[in-house]
């Protein structure tokens, strides 16, 4: 058999497939020669037909994987989705929970308010100063107050503050909705037949909705009003050119844009921080884990979001 299988080895097909091999093996005689077997080319490892064999299942496992990976998104977005929708059917179903609603927007409104407005005077300062150089190459001055109030309503304003917010409450949102599914305080709601998702839930959605509205508006006068420091009393620029300038380049569209924008922030700081939290894992990594995914993902919606809604109010 050794004379034969040399001039096999020399051949195309020097590597065999272990099937090709016990073959060829059970065909031998005891001279060594093949009962008409004849071992075709796609019989061997190296073929071009075994070589587009794998990388066909190397393809099938990289699309399973791209779509059990579209799946868990879909899936994970419908879940959002139901969570939410159930949370407002349950506001327009007694007992309404008033008490519960007014806490929550002092948690996340009035707490809120100090970095709010820390904020907002260091963002008017700094805008009112690069402007004020910036304006100064063209002998514009006179529209500083202009830059700043725009700049403030319709993007600085909204934004900042609904990061703010996530920063303050949405974590603290996130992890007390987790440490009660991790104590089990949760199930004790449902033991008790108290809908957690109208006890716990519904009263932040609407906190969410009314208390940041309010924190962009006060972040926006407070802004301006630091760029009024930094410009009039720093820089000498003329106070009634100032105030002039904004009265004349804001319009109603700039404050009605910036209201919209602080209503859809505000639902999504506090749907993505309850969610998370209501659904962490049970161990102390998986609350962790829960605050952390909010806060990234709630920041990075409100960018997302903020620019959809910009490019829709310019077109409208």
């Amino acid at each position: 058999m050794g004379p034969h299988l040399r001039g096999w080895e020399s051949g195309p097909c020097s590597v065999l497939s272990r099937r090709a091999w016990l073959a060829l093996l059970s065909e031998c005689d005891d001279g060594g020669r093949f009962d008409g077997i004849v071992p075709t080319v796609y019989d061997c490892a190296g073929s071009p037909r075994a070589g587009a064999s794998r990388y066909s299942d190397v393809a099938m496992k990289l699309l399973e994987a791209l779509g059990r990976w579209a799946l868990t998104y879909v899936a994970e977005m419908g879940r959002m989705l139901i969570f939410v929708a159930s949370s407002f059917g349950w506001l327009a179903r007694p007992p309404f929970r008033f008490i519960q609603t007014v806490k929550q927007l002092h948690f996340i409104g009035y707490k809120s308010t100090f970095v709010v407005v820390l904020t907002a005077t260091f963002t008017g300062m700094v805008l009112a100063l690069q402007g004020y150089h910036t304006l100064r190459k063209f002998g514009s001055e006179g529209l500083l107050g202009a830059a700043v109030a725009v700049s403030m309503i319709r993007e600085l304003g909204p934004v900042l503050a609904a990061l703010m917010v996530t920063a303050r409450a949405g974590s603290a949102i996130t992890a007390e909705i987790g440490i009660m599914r991790i104590t089990e305080q949760i199930d004790a709601l449902d033991t008790m037949a108290v809908n957690p998702l109208q006890y716990l839930i519904a009263p932040k959605l609407v906190a969410g909705l009314v208390g940041v509205p309010l924190l962009v508006a006060i972040f926006d006068v407070v802004g301006i009003y630091g760029g009024h420091v930094v410009g009039v009393e720093l820089l000498g620029v003329n106070a009634g050119t100032y105030w002039n300038s904004i009265e004349s380049a804001v319009e109603w569209k700039d404050v009605y844009g910036g209201i919209l924008k602080s209503i859809s922030f505000g639902l999504i700081i506090s749907w993505v921080c309850c969610y998370k939290g209501f659904f962490t894992k049970m161990s102390a990594e998986g609350l962790g884990n829960a605050t952390t995914e909010a806060v990234v993902l709630s920041s990075v919606l409100i960018l997302v979001w903020d620019y959809f809604l910009t490019a829709l109010l310019f077109n409208l």
